[in-house]
């Protein structure tokens, strides 16, 4: 009797033992289970950049509006600008059906076509490629003196009208869709601007 009673004591104690373990291996499964979270790939809207001479040429077989990102490396709304308002959804996709949008580096060394006429920046300082630099002579001739400025050209390429400092994806709404309509050019003052601003309603999501 005491010899079962032992071998029983053991087969009971190691058969305990493993409930207990598979229990906490269930337990362990179970945890990871609930805590799983599936891999997906991240997408963000993304606004089809190209430069101005694409745009120009663009524009000689599919005609659209121009709206131009004027930015520097060192400028902190600039890069505000293209977090959080380039690639909202709303805003990347009105761009990319309406417009063709250029990103141009107003103190950066690349050459610009425009109008017959060839701009560059002869000072351009390449180991200031990130700090202040020379201004480029296309955003000279624009007049661009503050970053971000987002120029607006017609469908030809003719110069608009600037867009100066940051703005919101709302924000930025009003503008694409004045300059879009056409309505800009019954914007003789002040006052009517105003109005417009006043009583437009913006649709995209912040």
């Amino acid at each position: 009797m005491l010899l079962k009673r032992s071998i029983f004591c053991k087969f009971g104690t190691t058969f305990a033992t493993n409930l207990i373990m598979k229990k906490i291996g269930y337990l362990f499964v179970i945890v990871m289970l609930a805590s799983f979270k599936p891999i997906t790939k991240e997408t963000s809207a993304k606004i089809n950049w190209v430069t101005m001479d694409e745009a120009i040429e663009l524009q000689k077989t599919a005609p659209k509006k121009i709206i131009m990102d004027v930015y520097t490396n060192w400028c902190g709304p600039c890069k505000m600008l293209d977090k959080n308002t380039f690639q909202n959804e709303d805003v990347a996709n009105y761009v990319n059906e309406h417009f063709y949008a250029v990103k141009f580096n107003g103190e950066g060394n690349a050459s610009v076509t425009y109008k017959d006429r060839t701009f560059g920046n002869p000072n351009y300082d390449a180991t200031k490629a990130n700090r202040r630099n020379s201004a480029h002579e296309f955003a000279r001739y624009l007049q661009v003196n503050a970053y971000p400025t987002m120029v607006f050209f017609d469908e030809e390429a003719n110069y608009i009208s600037p867009v100066r400092g940051y703005r919101t994806p709302q924000q930025l709404e009003l503008y694409l869709k004045l300059f879009l309509s056409d309505k800009y050019k019954e914007m003789t003052t002040k006052e009517k601007f105003s109005e417009y601003s006043k009583s437009f309603k913006p649709t995209f999501k912040e």
